[in-house]
């Protein structure tokens, strides 16, 4: 224990030099954290949002409608979805049949571009949950000739509960149709793509005004864990669904395909950053253990003198640069925890900042924002702090150790 303990002596001695050395690594460990905590938290955020409120956990649709899914092609619609569902639910997985189309919401003061979703009312709750989202007004109602809107696009369009609101779009023959709508309810959602540009209306009463003949463009399912959708939709593709051939089933994951593709160069421009910032925190660790090092080369010429070994007083200096990097790192682990342990709890409300429409972030998210836990990141930056200050410290105790013990002494 001797070795150790003289180390320890030495962070003693040197008190403020430690102090410094671990508060760099400290402030670049805990930024490191709580940015990746942040991070990491609009990503399960924006997961759950998608999951809630855009895509549910998959979706059952014919393939040519697939193939167009992004012109909304009601002429693919699945033409009998009621022993398809009847299906699903004797498999235990609820699903809800939605039809949807794009039109153009007209108002006095001009016009904007729209989805129209209809929905079943009663069934789509077991699916998706905007029941709880809406904030004025009221739920829809099966058979009303209603609109439940995002609260963005009723401010776009300056509309209240209680106004008309008519839509044009194209029936499935394709001819043109005009909606006269009433705004039932206004809902807030989590999720900005349903706030900003989103119109749902009773499915039976779209079925009517749309030529579908009781036709859906689609079935959302809802799984107990939609982290499993891919293993789920194989089970279903080789099981329940094998009867109905010319349907396919699509993870939430292939429906977010584009949102995804964009989370991922955010991370990868995120992790940049992150690196960036534990490299400054390195550079500032190194900086330290040179100058403490050059400052000891009288010290180390001296211990060499009185018959201490090279890999003896390597091992000491390697172990104050430990103890230092240990130091700071359990400090900064803390710091960050701490702080990630707030924004798990509170986040922070930015509300005010997301009002406007035009106003994306690229995360489904629209109000407050929470942090998430990554222990697999905490762990790393524990150890990668210790074994940074080493590394670091390495090269110039070597460099020392190569100088004769006459220069070592003369050294100033």
């Amino acid at each position: 224990m001797f070795l150790p303990g003289m180390a320890w002596k030495n962070l003693s001695r040197y008190r403020k030099r430690t102090i410094i050395t671990a508060s760099a690594i400290a402030f670049g460990l805990a930024t490191y954290i709580f940015m990746d905590g942040w991070l990491k938290g609009a990503e399960v955020e924006s997961e759950r949002n998608l999951v809630l409120y855009e895509t549910g956990s998959s979706r059952v649709l014919t393939r040519e409608y697939w193939a167009e899914h992004e012109r909304m092609p009601l002429a693919s619609a699945i033409e009998d979805p009621e022993p398809v569902i009847a299906a699903l639910r004797g498999a235990g997985i609820p699903a809800a049949p939605r039809t949807l189309f794009a039109g153009e919401a007209v108002v006095e003061e001009g016009s904007m571009p729209v989805r129209v979703i209809a929905i079943d009312t009663e069934r789509d709750e077991q699916v998706f949950s905007f029941r709880e989202t809406v904030t004025e007004g009221r739920y829809l109602e099966a058979g009303e000739p209603g609109a439940l809107i995002g609260a963005w696009l009723a401010q776009d369009l300056g509309l209240a509960v209680g106004d008309p609101l008519t839509v044009t779009t194209r029936t499935r023959s394709g001819f043109h149709q005009t909606l006269d709508l009433e705004v039932v309810g206004i809902l807030t959602c989590p999720n900005p793509a349903i706030n900003k540009g989103t119109l749902f209306m009773p499915l039976d009463t779209a079925d009517a005004l749309m030529e579908m003949e009781g036709a859906v463009t689609e079935i959302d399912l809802k799984y107990r864990d939609y982290r499993t959708a891919e293993k789920m939709n194989a089970t279903l593709a080789a099981g329940t669904l094998a009867a109905f051939p010319g349907l396919t089933v699509v993870s939430w994951k292939d429906l977010a395909a584009d949102y995804l593709a964009i989370s991922a160069t955010k991370k990868g421009g995120s992790n940049v950053m992150l690196l960036l910032v534990f490299i400054i925190a390195a550079v500032g660790v190194s900086n330290t253990m040179l100058m403490t090092i050059y400052e000891r080369t009288r010290e180390l010429g001296m211990m060499r003198a009185l018959g201490m070994r090279d890999r003896d007083i390597r091992r000491v200096f390697l172990l104050e640069a430990g103890g230092i990097g240990l130091i700071g790192s359990v400090a900064g682990v803390s710091l960050g925890c701490i702080a990630n342990w707030a924004m798990v709890r509170w986040g922070i409300d930015f509300s005010a900042f997301m009002d406007m429409s035009e106003m994306d972030i690229g995360y489904r998210i629209s109000a407050v924002m929470h942090a998430a836990w990554n222990p697999p990141v905490i762990v790393t930056a524990l150890v990668a702090g210790v074994l940074a200050c080493v590394v670091v410290a390495v090269f110039p105790v070597r460099r020392a150790l190569r100088l004769r013990i006459t220069d070592c002494l003369r050294h100033t």
